[in-house]
């Protein structure tokens, strides 16, 4: 497989319309996406792909499908929202519940701001999660990100903690 970038046991490459039925393991899952909102719809899901791959036409970067490299596996997403060049980039990481406890989210997440650092040069890294999901909360300040308060999210309907991280 052709990866875009890798780390130690993750490549990340960009999702087709053939990844729509793994990305369902994920993002259609309500347990996964129990602190994001809730989960996509499978009907959804090529639009949300083609979502993504416009954003890396238009940007250069882009949320990622994340293989496992030992099995090949698509295990989950991780990358960054972006919605326009003139603001900051969102890291965002979904894995499969069987990804879980793995340390395949703290991996991805190092290498989405390392290869951001490189090809997009943003001055600073935003992410947030619901207050409930410790998990992620605690994946972000082991990472480096520096939090900032709650705030409100529209999408989500819900108050997430921010975190900011300053290349």
């Amino acid at each position: 497989m052709s990866y875009i970038f890798k780390s130690e046991r993750l490549g990340f490459r960009l999702l087709t319309a053939l990844d729509a039925k793994n990305c369902d393991l994920f993002w259609g899952n309500d347990e996964v996406m129990a602190y994001t909102g809730g989960s996509i719809s499978a009907e959804l899901l090529p639009q949300v792909i083609d979502f993504y791959a416009q954003s890396q036409q238009d940007y250069g970067i882009t949320v990622y499908g994340v293989e496992d490299i030992s099995s090949g596996q698509l295990i989950g997403a991780a990358g960054f929202d972006i919605e326009s060049a003139d603001e900051d980039i969102e890291l965002v990481f979904h894995f499969m519940k069987d990804a879980w406890g793995k340390g395949f989210a703290s991996e991805a997440a190092v290498a989405c701001i390392r290869y951001a650092a490189e090809v997009y040069q943003p001055k600073s890294i935003i992410a947030s999660s619901s207050v409930e999901n410790k998990k992620a909360l605690n994946i972000l300040g082991k990472i480096g990100f520096a939090y900032l308060g709650i705030h409100y999210l529209e999408d989500t309907a819900q108050d997430e903690a921010l975190f900011q991280l300053v290349l």
